[in-house]
C-alpha cells in the first residue's frame, strides 16, 4: 500500500472538516425558525387533534362552570365518526343561538386563538341527548326525559332543580316546561341540551311548539358545525380533570 506523502496529515486531536465552510445562523434567525415551526405545529394540532375553549356561561353547571378552560378532541370525528348520546360537544352557532354581546379581543389574542394558542370563543357547548332517528320527549312522572321511549337517569350531571319550583316545571327540561317532544332527529344532526336545565338556551328553546304559527326555528345542530368532543378541563388547576361519556344512555335503543 502506498500513501501520498504530499497530503497533509491531521493534527492529533483535531477533526477533519470536509466540504465548504458552514455558516451558522444568527440567534434571531434560529428564534424565527423555531417560532414558525411552533405556529405550524399549533395549527396542525388545532386542525386535526385538539382545540382549547372556555366556558362563557353557567349553562353547563355543575360539571363545567363559567370561565373553565376545556380541551376538545377531534380524533373521534375522523373517518366519518360522529358524537354519541351523552357526549359533551362544542359546536359553531347554528344561527341566533348565542346571546349577549360578542367577545372582545385584541389583534394578538385573535391571532393566537386562530392558531390554537389561546382558547376560542364564539361557540356553544352542550350535551348530546338525541342522535339521528331519535325522539326526545319530556317527561315521565319522575321528571326524566325519555329517548325513544326510555327514561334517562341524568342525576349524575344535571344541575339540581331549585327548591320551590312549581310542579308544572319539576322536570329535567324546564326551560319550556315539561310537555314537549322533539324528533325524529334528522340524519346528520343532533339534539343538544345544557346540564343546567334552568339556564341553557339549547335545542329545547328552539323547538316549534304546537300552538305556534309559522315557526321557522330549527332545534337541531348540523354535524358539520361540531368542532369536537370535550375530554378534559385544563384550567383552573383545582377543577382540572378528564371527562368521559356517562352511562345514562346505555339502555336507550337505536331508533327503529
Amino acid at each position: 500500500m502506498t500513501t501520498d506523502e504530499s497530503a497533509p496529515s491531521p493534527v492529533d486531536g483535531a477533526s477533519v472538516v470536509r466540504g465548504g465552510p458552514h455558516r451558522r445562523r444568527s440567534p434571531w434567525q434560529e428564534s424565527l425558525v423555531l417560532l414558525v415551526l411552533a405556529v405550524v405545529l399549533a395549527i396542525v394540532v388545532k386542525t386535526f387533534f385538539l382545540q382549547a375553549f372556555y366556558i362563557p356561561s353557567s349553562s353547563m353547571e355543575p360539571g363545567l362552570v363559567e370561565n373553565d378552560r376545556i380541551l376538545v378532541q377531534k380524533v373521534s370525528t375522523w373517518f366519518g365518526g360522529s358524537p354519541e348520546r351523552g357526549d359533551v360537544i362544542v359546536f359553531e352557532d347554528p344561527g341566533g343561538w348565542l346571546t349577549g354581546p360578542p367577545d372582545t379581543t385584541n389583534g394578538l389574542q385573535d391571532a393566537l386563538s386562530r392558531v390554537g394558542l389561546l382558547p376560542s370563543g364564539g361557540h356553544l357547548v352542550k350535551r348530546v341527548v338525541g342522535v339521528a332517528g331519535d325522539t326526545v320527549t319530556c317527561c315521565d312522572e319522575q321528571g326524566r326525559i325519555l329517548v325513544n321511549g326510555v327514561p334517562v337517569d341524568e342525576d349524575g350531571y344535571v344541575a339540581e332543580r331549585p327548591a320551590g319550583r312549581s310542579a308544572d316545571v319539576d322536570c329535567n327540561g324546564p326551560m319550556i316546561g315539561c310537555e314537549w317532544s322533539a324528533g325524529p332527529v334528522p340524519d346528520g344532526e343532533v339534539f343538544v341540551m345544557g346540564d343546567n336545565r334552568d339556564d341553557s338556551a339549547d335545542s329545547t328553546v328552539h323547538l316549534c311548539l304546537p300552538d305556534e304559527v309559522d315557526c321557522a326555528r330549527d332545534p337541531f345542530v348540523d354535524l358539520d358545525l361540531v368542532v369536537g368532543t370535550v375530554f378534559a378541563v385544563a384550567w383552573p388547576l383545582g377543577n382540572a380533570r378528564f371527562l368521559g361519556r356517562p352511562d345514562s344512555f346505555d339502555a336507550v335503543p337505536d331508533a327503529g
